[in-house]
């Protein structure tokens, strides 16, 4: 399905989200680069964005630069194969970022309530280790899930509502038990969804209760600093990912629930450098060094 019927807004959607992925993709770099160039940045705050910020490009680009080809070509068409990589990269990168943000919640934990013992818990192998289960847990999910839906004799020559292959109407369509169906979202949901949120949940209560025992408001201003970045990421996160299963649920329109998966598919991860580059002091001081650096570099090249 497309965005817009439209053909004089054709050329406007394309331009539109060709810059937003091209912004995207700069402005995660950009995160990764700092991070690994500049050695006050080698902490595991840190460690655990710049793996955001590569899952985040990884996640637009499994749909957007699709979108775009189609855009262009006019055409709406998907192989099976494809849709079936598109679902498993897609539900792979989802989960990715459900994962990474749950590890930062527990470093930021760490960091606000056990200070003390912040370089014994959150040493460098435990970090990989941490990401490394991340990747093993969404790539499990993402096949799990294809493993699923290849049950289905209905998976070909099917129309689904939305820009690119949702696995939630996929699923929907390729399956005609209600139960299977249900037994299938509820779990997934409960395992991958509920699990991490209440896990961030716990974490920030933990932080928030640590928060309040400081008598300073500078004190506490300056601690809870520490995770603005993350917390607002959180809620963006999950604020869109809410907002598209309520649309889902509430409105059977297709429009509403396409534009709430943009909301969380494309805004979120273009949003995410900048909430860290605007909130964040060092990270900014980073980037300056990096770009002096490069200047320096270019100078002696030439």
């Amino acid at each position: 399905m497309t965005l817009s019927e439209d053909p004089d807004l054709q050329p406007i959607l394309f331009g539109l989200f060709l810059s937003t992925y091209l912004v995207t993709v700069l402005g995660n770099l950009l995160i990764i680069l700092a991070v690994t160039n500049d050695a006050h940045l080698h902490t595991p705050m840190y460690f655990f964005l710049a793996n955001l910020s590569f899952v985040d490009i990884c996640f637009i680009s499994t749909t957007i630069p699709k979108l775009i080809v189609n855009i262009q070509t006019h055409s709406e068409v998907i192989t099976c194969v494809g849709c079936m990589i598109q679902m498993s990269l897609f539900i792979l990168f989802l989960v990715m970022d459900d994962m990474l943000l749950t590890a930062m919640a527990y470093d930021r934990y760490v960091a606000i309530c056990h200070p003390l013992h912040y370089p014994v818990i959150m040493k460098p192998h435990f970090c990989v280790f941490l990401v490394l289960a991340s990747y093993f847990i969404s790539f499990v999910a993402s096949q799990v899930h294809n493993l699923i839906i290849l049950q289905s004799t209905y998976f070909n020559s099917i129309e689904i509502s939305n820009f690119f292959c949702h696995p939630s109407q996929v699923l929907n369509i390729s399956f005609s038990d209600t139960f299977t169906k249900n037994l299938v979202t509820y779990f997934v949901g409960a395992i991958f969804g509920f699990l991490p949120v209440s896990g961030i949940f716990l974490t920030y209560y933990k932080i928030f209760s640590s928060i309040m025992k400081i008598t300073s408001s500078g004190g506490q201003y300056k601690v809870f600093s520490t995770c603005g970045s993350h917390l607002s990421v959180v809620c963006l996160f999950y604020g869109t990912g809410i907002w598209e299963y309520l649309s889902s649920a509430v409105s059977h329109s297709p429009s509403n629930g396409i534009t709430a998966t943009l909301m969380y598919t494309v805004v979120t991860p273009m949003l995410n450098p900048f909430i860290y580059s605007l909130r964040n002091r060092d990270f900014v001081s980073a980037l300056k060094r990096v770009s002096i650096k490069g200047k320096l570099n270019l100078r002696h090249c030439s």
